[in-house]
């Protein structure tokens, strides 16, 4: 029989080690071959590194790289594509010095291919391929010196014998360098300030000589309204591609001189270009091509055949197909990918068959299912009367139950991008707090991906108004469908869901307490302080700069941070290139100046996101910890406490 005890405090198997420890692994940037598949793992126990493992078929997962090699790239400081390979030879980047690194089998010794920059890190690459022939690599490259950094796409021999050669240049930004299987071509994305690539980009085909060089550059599609999305060849030397022209993100191939629609359907093929080499399609041997389309922020993996168009949805119980990464080899496939109750795993399928067998899970702990919330979607009245999305996970633990008299706090989840989605994939992160008794909403507002073109154009300009009412009107939806206590409300989110976080704090009166991971507090210093990557973002979130200068001001929380008058949780990496701890301190600063309860914490050696099982769990504890302080529970656990500053003067 279930206990009785106030939300928040019941006691949960899902812990703050657990969150740490398998909660943060992770796989992306797959690739299968006849010998063996190839994964990347972030691993929280070893620093937060990333390694590349190899499993031959048949066989036992290894590591590729030696101890403590961290398989990561710096460009566009977000990285991604961070290793290639040509037959059992790899080539890996190095997140320590940013060289890339040639590797002539699984376990060998790691030799560099690129000099030595004056300045550590001043060189950094992304996103290569090798010439079928395997001579040479071309990839994006980014060199940081004086002034902006400076992308483009170079060439250099395999074997490392002299330096890079740049084939593409004068555009602000290039990714998915792409040589055709006969050698003869060369595709890429290009596009320049101040459009990121989902808004914007070129796809450019050249023609490609022996020495790797490039010319009778042509555009074959884009514009600065319409986002290419991986491109590549096909065995017959077409080039397929994702656009988003309709509005919705569909597959199209250049053939006989012109651009023809594989697809046409109201879903979404791309995805965010946040990081290098992403992939949501492959070719099979049969001809047709599996594609991973996403309807309604659920993605699902479907079979097209190129000739009539026609999609067959498989029958498999996944819901995210993370990274995302998708490769083919025959008849197989393999991806990482999750359900609402199964962590992600690297999976193999036969499509001839039918086999699915799991290659590698995050975690081998077995969750028991009945601790498990599972996503229930929720449309609800948002910003400007129009519906808005999320997913409402409510409090699950079979061995309590809430006092009749009580409803449970909740906890408004706000993404990061802010151009991202949420999904219904299995987190123990949300499932550390429902297993506690507190009510989760995963928010997808208006601006998020997953609902087409025109769903995410509701945030162009609107950054701070729409992302901000849409979580209030989320809370005010379940409050008022008797699910939570209106008065227990927390919102929380990190990077652009911390600034959502921030700003709802001081212009909304929903929200009890907040916690922001890393937000941005001031835009007009923002613009200064950030990357290239995302130095002209806030142009399409906020308005052209300086011309909308004031709206910038106003848009910024430190502007409103005299009204924050409920606590606030922040916290920090130091090391974060992306929001720079000046963001987090400036509010800081406000909230002990006018004695508001707050608590600060900071974490030496983390970038943009917390990648070490101690940080995680650090900041897992210090969020649970304030938020039943402030919230009015006790939770369960033995956490470290978090101190909050001024609250005892407050209540008092």
């Amino acid at each position: 029989m279930a206990t009785t005890a106030p939300y928040g405090s019941w006691a949960s198997p899902i812990t703050t080690d657990l969150v740490a420890s398998e909660g943060g692994v992770s796989f992306g940037y797959l690739d299968i071959s006849d010998e063996g598949v190839y994964w990347t793992e972030s691993r929280p126990q070893e620093q937060g590194r990333s390694a590349l493992v190899f499993r031959p078929h048949g066989g036992e997962p290894a590591d590729v790289v030696p101890p403590g090699f961290n398989v990561r790239t710096r460009v566009h400081e977000y990285g991604g594509g961070a290793w290639f390979r040509h037959g059992p030879v790899v080539f890996c980047s190095s997140f320590d010095d940013s060289r890339l690194y040639r590797i002539d089998e699984p376990g060998g010794e790691p030799r560099p291919i690129t000099p030595e920059p004056a300045e550590p890190n001043a060189l950094r690459y992304a996103d290569g391929r090798i010439f079928d022939d395997g001579r040479l690599i071309v990839c994006v490259r980014e060199s940081h010196g004086d002034g902006e950094p400076v992308n483009e796409i170079v060439v250099l021999p395999a074997d490392g014998s002299s330096e890079p050669r740049v084939v593409a240049t004068g555009r602000d930004f290039y990714a998915a360098p792409r040589p055709s299987p006969d050698g003869k071509c060369l595709a890429w994305l290009a596009w320049d300030h101040p459009h990121m690539p989902f808004e914007g980009t070129d796809l450019c085909v050249g023609s490609l000589g022996p020495d790797g060089s490039v010319s009778n550059e042509r555009r074959v599609a884009g514009s600065e309204q319409e986002s290419i999305f991986q491109p590549e060849w096909n065995s017959d030397g077409l080039l397929y591609f994702v656009s988003d022209r309709t509005g919705w993100s569909n597959l199209y191939v250049e053939r006989g001189g012109g651009v023809h629609a594989v697809t046409s359907e109201e879903a979404e093929l791309g995805y965010p270009q946040w990081v290098f080499d992403l992939s949501r399609y492959a070719f099979l041997d049969d001809g047709r091509i599996a594609c991973i389309f996403t309807r309604a922020a659920i993605d699902g993996l479907e079979l097209l055949d190129p000739q009539t168009g026609k999609l067959e949805r498989l029958d498999l119980p996944y819901s995210s197909y993370s990274s995302p990464s998708i490769r083919s080899h025959g008849s197989r496939l393999v991806f990482p990918a999750s359900s609402p109750t199964e962590p992600t795993a690297v999976i193999e399928l036969e499509l001839d068959s039918g086999n699915r067998e799991i290659l590698r899970r995050s975690t081998e702990l077995e969750l028991d299912e009945r601790y498990i919330s599972v996503a229930q979607a929720v449309d609800f009245p948002g910003a400007d009367g129009l519906i808005s999305h999320g997913f409402y996970y409510a409090p699950v633990n079979p061995e309590y139950s809430g006092p009749t008299d009580e409803l449970p706090p909740l906890v408004v989840l706000v993404h990061g991008g802010p151009t991202a989605h949420v999904t219904t994939a299995l987190d123990l992160q949300i499932q550390l707090f429902t297993s506690r008794g507190i009510a989760i909403v995963d928010l997808n507002y208006g601006g998020s991906t997953g609902y087409g073109r025109d769903y995410r154009d509701r945030l162009r300009g609107r950054w701070g108004e729409v992302d901000v009412e849409d979580s209030a009107a989320a809370a005010r939806y379940l409050g008022e469908r008797g699910d939570i206590d209106a008065a227990r409300v927390q919102i929380t989110g990190g990077s652009a869901g911390g600034y959502t976080t921030l700003m709802a704090m001081a212009v909304r009166d929903e929200f009890a307490s907040g916690a922001s991971y890393f937000g941005v507090a001031d835009l007009v210093s923002f613009h200064d302080e950030t990357h290239k990557f995302e130095s002209h973002y806030d142009e399409y979130l906020v308005g052209p700069w300086p011309d909308a200068i004031d709206l910038y001001r106003e848009r910024s929380p430190v502007a409103h941070a005299d009204s924050i008058s409920d606590p606030l949780l922040l916290l920090q990496g130091l090391d974060d290139k992306v929001v720079p701890p000046s963001q987090s301190e400036v509010i800081v600063d406000a909230l002990k100046r006018r004695g508001i309860p707050y608590a600060y914490i900071a974490f030496a050696g983390e970038g943009h996101g917390f990648r070490k099982a101690e940080n995680i769990k650090r900041a897992s504890e210090a969020h649970l910890s304030f938020l039943g302080r402030v919230s009015g529970f006790e939770p369960a656990d033995e956490l470290e406490p978090v101190e909050i500053e001024n609250l005892d003067s407050v209540a008092q």
